[in-house]
């Protein structure tokens, strides 16, 4: 059975422990501790000895989603506390300056693909120059940005096709014209029906955004 969680920005922002206690009480099964902001990185990364996540099945840890380039190896070795907990590294192709720096989390690392708001990261092209440069890499499929880049959804395909073997995690919401993430509209769920059945199975699915019916509106899409 696929697990089902949610990132812990979407529910909370940064306020890590409240979403926490929000999944705990609805008995959710995966979780992406967010550190969206570059400055919510440090703190986050100093308080996981204390969080109580053994309730858990997947745990998985987004990097920030933009970095300024003296922070880079802040960052880097801050998430090495990640990396020893055996943590996939959730991080967006244009928030790494020196991709090879990079290469030391291994398949570990999940390069996201992005949406139209980046310069890169948002199709196959893009992709493989990325995985030409760190071979060892993962894919974390963003579905709701790969339809905003290419709503019929054959950009989507593509890259499902192409790294089926590198995808280990679906991010699923709609995401509007303003690259925010927004609950499942109707449209959405047709659209990513489209591909559904290139993901695949057991690759455990975070929601990016919240919202109440969400059992029923991935059942309908059938993830």
């Amino acid at each position: 059975m696929r697990l089902i969680g949610f990132s812990t920005g979407a529910l909370a922002k940064s306020d890590f422990q409240r979403a926490l206690a929000m999944l705990r009480a609805n008995h959710v099964q995966a979780v992406e501790l967010s550190a969206l902001r570059q400055d919510e990185l440090i703190p986050l990364v100093e308080q996981l000895d204390g969080l109580d996540l053994k309730e858990f099945e997947y745990k998985a840890f987004h990097a920030p989603s933009l970095m300024d380039r003296d922070f880079e190896s802040v960052a880097i070795s801050a998430l090495e506390e990640v990396a020893m907990r055996a943590w996939p590294i959730i991080v967006h192709p244009d928030a790494m300056h020196r991709p090879s720096q990079w290469a030391r989390f291994g398949d570990r690392l999940y390069i996201e693909n992005m949406d139209k708001r980046k310069a890169i990261g948002q199709t196959v092209a893009d992709l493989t120059e990325i995985f030409d440069a760190l071979p060892q890499a993962s894919l974390c499929f963003d579905i709701g940005h790969a339809r905003q880049v290419d709503p019929t959804m054959s950009e989507a395909a593509a890259i499902l096709q192409r790294y089926a073997a590198r995808v280990k995690q679906l991010h699923v919401s709609e995401v509007n014209s303003q690259s925010k993430h927004d609950p499942l509209s109707f449209e959405s769920v047709l659209a990513f029906q489209k591909v559904s059945h290139l993901v695949p199975e057991n690759v455990p699915v975070t929601l990016a955004v919240a919202f109440f019916s969400w059992r029923e509106d991935l059942g309908s899409l059938r993830v």
